[in-house]
């Protein structure tokens, strides 16, 4: 574990720089409180402060009181070093957000004592951080692809038009539905269906870009967000999604077999209404004739195109292909 030691006494430094060293702690010693409030802000900080409360730039009460402001998480223990003994002063430095308080001269086996409790301290906020880390993306995630949900989804879509709006930018939406995914289901069983979407979820996301987004739609239909994209784009990088799935055939029960997938995508561009709802329909309109032009393909409509015509109409009827997807 590194500790942070904050003391002006260069003699107090030294003593605890050496002391900490000895017991097996990383230590990185500061001369004033401006330098340990900047050591303990970087990505990397040291869990653990001793902050003596007397020291030039900002004192140990000022230095605690911006840690607890401006840096949540991860936790760090605070414990300040002073000779100011009195019951008062002992509230302020602990209302300022030190969690202990350490009067000078000091007992060796005594900070030893107090730094053991600060580890088991931060190592229960560690335990409770990735409880609620673990819970959060149960809610947020599909729990057999590992894929965004379809709630989660669709609230980062439309975060993500949000964003685009105000920067004027483009965000392409698509929509991929398997090939005969229901035959997969049907002659193999659902254990390997599962299988199959584990790995169909594992390819999408090689084939996009890493702040790009994929998620669970239902069933076997992904809806894809990729941001900062045209239309000349969107085509290019559903193409390398639908190659990711059709160049390699997948391993199941001591055989191989293809699994295609078909896109239709969409853009917002700048003008439009930033309606999520509106560009999901318009991509799984792309999406159905992409499944009329015979699958395994991609269909990109913009938010122009004529309307593809209901599944009710007779004419869409005549043109549909039977069975499912």
């Amino acid at each position: 574990m590194r500790i942070l030691i904050a003391d002006d006494e260069r003699v107090s430094r030294r003593m605890l720089h050496g002391l900490l060293t000895m017991w097996g702690y990383e230590v990185i010693s500061v001369e004033d409180g401006n330098k340990a409030l900047e050591e303990l802000k970087k990505p990397d900080a040291p869990r653990v402060g001793l902050l003596d409360w007397v020291m030039p730039g900002q004192n140990g009460v000022e230095v605690c009181r911006a840690i607890r402001r401006d840096r949540p998480e991860p936790y760090t223990y605070l414990i300040l070093l002073t000779t100011k003994d009195a019951k008062e002063n002992v509230v302020e430095g602990l209302e300022s957000g030190a969690d202990d308080y350490l009067i000078k001269p000091w007992d060796p086996y005594e900070l030893k004592a107090r730094l053991r409790a600060g580890q088991r301290i931060l190592q229960l906020e560690d335990r409770l951080v990735e409880a609620r880390e673990t819970m959060r993306f149960k809610a947020t995630h599909d729990h057999l692809t590992g894929l965004a949900n379809r709630g989660f989804i669709v609230d980062s879509l439309e975060r993500e038009l949000a964003r685009t709006r105000r920067e004027n930018g483009s965000t392409i939406v698509m929509l991929g539905d398997l090939d005969h995914f229901k035959s997969v289901n049907d002659t193999y069983g659902h254990p390997v269906g599962d299988e199959v979407l584990r790995e169909v979820a594992r390819r999408l996301l090689g084939a996009v870009r890493s702040y790009d987004l994929v998620g669970r739609y239902g069933g076997e239909e992904f809806l894809i967000v990729l941001p900062g994209c045209d239309a000349d784009m969107a085509e290019k990088q559903a193409e390398r999604m639908r190659a990711a799935l059709a160049n390699e055939p997948m391993s199941f029960n001591e055989e191989s077999k293809l699994i295609t997938c078909s896109f239709g995508a969409t853009a917002w561009l700048p003008g439009m209404e930033p309606a999520e709802e509106a560009l999901i329909r318009m991509a799984d309109d792309a999406l159905y004739r992409a499944k009329r032009q015979g699958r395994n393909r991609v269909v990109y409509l913009s938010a122009s195109a004529p309307a593809c015509p209901p599944p009710d109409d007779p004419v869409a009827v005549g043109q549909q292909e039977s069975g499912e997807k």
